[in-house]
């Protein structure tokens, strides 16, 4: 789960520089095309923070399935040394 978070904010990280690099570019001012180059800079930072807040959910995602895998093999070892007490 956590690399799938990684990919979306990194495409959305890249969504980020393309509203930036048009915020600098003349292809704001294009017909058709929202000229008011503001807007691309505050659409830019708005990706830029909700790709930061993915990028954190997949850290904290593989932080909890590392945690959850080494409780697992540890609650399992500490299975096996009982099962060996009781035989001896």
């Amino acid at each position: 789960m956590g690399r799938n978070l990684y990919i979306l904010a990194a495409t959305i990280a890249a969504l980020s520089l393309l509203s930036i690099v048009l915020s600098f570019t003349n292809i704001a001012q294009q017909p058709g095309s929202p000229g008011d180059a503001s807007l691309w800079r505050m659409t830019s930072i708005a990706l830029l923070c909700v790709s930061l807040i993915i990028a954190l959910g997949g850290i904290l995602s593989s932080l909890f399935e590392q945690a959850e895998r080494r409780h697992a093999a540890t609650r399992q070892k500490d299975r096996e040394q009982k099962r060996r007490r009781r035989s001896e």
